[in-house]
């Protein structure tokens, strides 16, 4: 049986808050109680939003609360090779497509009349249906975009 391990994945855009405090906790708690282990990852791919400066806040907060994680921080911006063979591996499979939307424009979406069962709201891919002409089109001139999970 594996053994549990859990995870806290704070992103350094800002000070720690008592919602990240709770996770971090109860995370750190249930690998203890489970035997597990209890991980830390700094989410660092965000340039414009994270600075250094808050995740070194981040981990002394952590160690003063008196958490212990186990293992070296993963610090998500020194494995971004990992993370483009795991999208390459994805795509291969066509299980990804560019998204081309800003955070305003999906806010903007959501904000449309797609309820979900559960009455919250749906993205509703925007850029899915985008011929394969018109994103190659588009990251070819360099237009920001991510990656989505075709599902």
């Amino acid at each position: 049986m594996p053994s549990t391990v859990t995870r806290f994945a704070p992103s350094p855009t800002g000070y720690l808050h008592i919602g990240h405090i709770h996770a971090a906790l109860v995370a750190e708690r249930a690998a203890r109680r489970a035997g597990g282990r209890f991980l830390l990852r700094l989410e660092d791919i965000d340039p414009a939003r994270c600075r250094p400066a808050y995740a070194a806040a981040i981990l002394e907060d952590l160690r003063w609360l008196g958490l212990v994680w186990d293992g070296p921080v993963r610090v998500q911006s020194a494995h971004m090779t990992d993370y483009r063979a795991a999208l390459a591996r994805l795509e291969r499979r066509g299980l990804l497509y560019p998204c081309f939307c800003s955070r305003a424009d999906i806010a903007q979406a959501q904000s449309a009349p797609h309820a979900a069962p559960d009455g919250g709201t749906v993205y509703p891919g925007t850029c899915r249906d985008l011929s394969p002409a018109t994103r190659a089109a588009r990251i070819a001139a360099g237009a920001p975009h991510a990656w989505r999970l075709d599902m």
